[in-house]
């Protein structure tokens, strides 16, 4: 149970938390470039009647009621509030006029999504709040050929960005601080898939899918397992080296295999 003395300042902690991640949350916003295509919501504090709903023309502007058009594109928002408010104040409209804009959909800031995706293409970004995944599943998702692990290419605060997020690890440990929001001109690549050929006497020689971790052993069984003529001994797998050239293995069943390792099953001599 609170003490009296101490409910006053347990609201006031909460409500300087609630502040603060207010402004957070705002950061990204305040730092969004207005541009052709956006549709923004501009109110005007005490003043409802001038409350607008516009789309940013190809010029970069808007009309505003009383002062007429505007150029707001290539403006951060602050910036662009303080031109509206410059003109209401310069035009004798507004004494001290208080200029609020609010993104509803952002389209000048588009984003390009490359690789094995099922739609690629160049995307809006339609809100702010806009993650990797979200675009990824506006290109259609990873197509079964494509990788666990997606390349992101940006700037962030002039510096350059390139991170490499492994999207279903994201989902299984609950870390959506990897899930990063996205800005325009981010460039979003999947690469195809790591893969293990196997060939010799199996059921199913061919190319497979090699999965995070995947033996010696779990490869044999993907390939459909050994067929009666073939043999575990002797196993080998043809590996390219750093320096290009091919080498064979000898592994274990318990081996862990590597991206494009060709298993080779013999024959029994017996």
């Amino acid at each position: 149970m609170i003490h009296r003395l101490t409910r006053p300042l347990v609201v006031f902690a909460v409500a300087l938390l609630v502040l603060a991640q207010g402004a957070f949350a705002q950061a990204p916003v305040s730092e969004y470039v207005l541009g052709s295509g956006d549709i923004i919501r501009i109110t005007v504090f005490q003043n409802p009647d001038l409350t607008t709903e516009t789309r940013v023309s190809e010029a970069g502007a808007i009309t505003f009621p009383l002062v007429g058009t505007v150029k707001v594109g290539s403006l951060t928002i602050p910036a662009a509030e303080q031109a509206i408010a410059d003109q209401l104040r310069s035009g004798g409209f507004v004494l001290k006029p208080q200029v609020n804009i609010l993104p509803l959909q952002i389209r000048s800031n588009q984003v390009a999504v490359l690789g094995q995706v099922n739609r690629p293409g160049r995307y809006p970004l339609e809100t702010l709040d806009t993650r990797l995944s979200d675009m990824l599943a506006t290109a259609g998702g990873i197509s079964p050929n494509g990788a666990d692990e997606v390349v992101l290419v940006g700037a962030r605060h002039g510096e350059p960005l390139r991170v490499t997020v492994d999207i279903p690890e994201v989902f299984a440990k609950g870390d959506f601080s990897k899930d990063l929001l996205l800005q325009g001109g981010d460039r979003i690549y999947v690469q195809r898939a790591p893969k293990f050929y196997i060939y010799g006497q199996v059921n199913r020689p061919g190319a497979f899918r090699l999965e995070p971790g995947m033996t010696v052993m779990q490869g044999l069984a993907t390939g459909g397992g050994i067929t009666p003529r073939g043999t575990e001994k002797g196993l080998q797998i043809h590996r390219r080296g750093a320096d290009g050239k091919i080498e064979v293995v000898e592994p274990k069943l318990t081996s862990a295999l590597k991206n494009n390792d060709v298993i080779y099953v013999r024959e029994s001599l017996f």
